[in-house]
């Protein structure tokens, strides 16, 4: 099996001038993609930061030749018009033929509600995926080149809206989720699926990767939608795999709170709206608990065992994101220590 290994750049700990020096690096010690994430309010107050991604992409691919780019993940649906990003992200492709992913997700009350396009507060969500869906088939249909009229019942009421810079291939989407519905529709509607390690293995082998392939399962066998058609070719299932390597065992602890976040519970996450006030939920947090959403590691081994219960499962595209302030130490250190062992778990799976 082909695994690819990416690097996550954390735009929510480093400016973006310093985070696309990290991307340049993560291409020159031999990484395959970098993906992104898309914010408008870090989770932390202080030190935080929210650079936006598409811009930020596009400084990246034209210092860099070969990894693949994406975002995950961006949230086209509330502070954003799908329109618009569907024109970006065209642009972006003809900029850098065949090096753009789109990720896409439902959202998080923290970077949207801010925007002031929330008047009745966060939506559930089974609203916030029929917007996805919508938004999915509008950008779509705009790469096609249709010229495209929605006003009745539309999210976006569109009016002619037509692009006239068109992507040279087909831009793949993927679609992150943590639950078996949203994994089910990105098997029916997505051209991948993203997940993040660190969640009970139950979760991937019970309820995501079966939602994933009984979604696609339904795309293939059924008449397809307009906008859907077969999956893509190279339909990707991957992974956030939260490493936190270091060979000193205390600092590779210690580089995981930053990132507390991530360990407090979604009803909270959804709940909070100020980065101050998720900061301080986080920092309440033990560091033990803080660090179980990570693997913590001193010996490559112990990060190889690791990686390969997720291959095992059938994950194919491994983002890896380390929480450490110093990222150059963490991608030269991964890159000659962890690196060349994951390619040969690859060649074996």
């Amino acid at each position: 099996m082909s695994l690819t290994i990416g690097y996550k750049a954390s735009a929510e700990q480093f400016p973006p001038a310093e985070l696309a020096r990290y991307a340049v690096l993560a291409e020159q010690v031999g990484f395959d993609s970098v993906f992104v994430s898309d914010h408008v309010q870090p989770w932390r107050e202080r030190g935080g930061h929210a650079p936006a991604a598409l811009p930020w992409l596009s400084y990246v691919a034209a210092r860099t030749e070969r990894v693949l780019l994406g975002t995950s993940v961006l949230t086209p649906t509330f502070r954003y018009h799908p329109g618009v990003i569907a024109q970006e992200v065209a642009t972006l492709a003809e900029l850098a033929p065949g090096r753009i992913v789109l990720g896409v997700g439902t959202g998080e009350a923290l970077n949207e509600q801010v925007m002031g396009v929330l008047p009745d507060g966060w939506p559930p969500f089974g609203a916030r995926l029929a917007r996805l869906r919508e938004a999915v088939d509008l950008m779509r249909r705009l790469w096609a080149g249709e010229r495209v009229t929605a006003a009745d019942g539309a999210t976006w009421p569109v009016a002619g809206l037509r692009l006239y810079d068109l992507p040279p291939q087909p831009i793949p989407i993927w679609i992150a989720g943590a639950g078996p519905k949203i994994a089910g529709v990105a098997g029916s509607l997505g051209d991948g699926f993203i997940a993040t390690s660190g969640k009970g293995r139950e979760l991937y082998v019970d309820d995501l990767l079966p939602a994933v392939a009984a979604g696609l399962a339904q795309r293939t066998v059924g008449p397809p939608q307009r906008t859907v058609g077969p999956p893509h070719p190279t339909y990707q299932r991957m992974l956030e795999l939260k490493v936190s390597y270091d060979p000193d065992r205390a600092r590779a602890l210690e580089n995981c709170r930053f990132w507390a976040p991530l360990s407090l519970p979604p009803q909270t996450k959804h709940s909070l709206g100020d980065a101050a006030a998720m900061e301080a939920a986080a920092d309440a947090l033990p560091i033990e608990q803080v660090a179980r959403r990570w693997i913590v590691a001193s010996a490559p081994e112990q990060v190889v065992t690791a990686a390969a219960e997720y291959v095992e499962m059938g994950f194919t595209h491994l983002v890896v994101h380390g929480p450490g302030p110093d990222q150059e130490r963490f991608l030269r250190g991964f890159a000659a220590d962890v690196l060349p062992a994951l390619r040969a778990l690859g060649r074996s799976a």
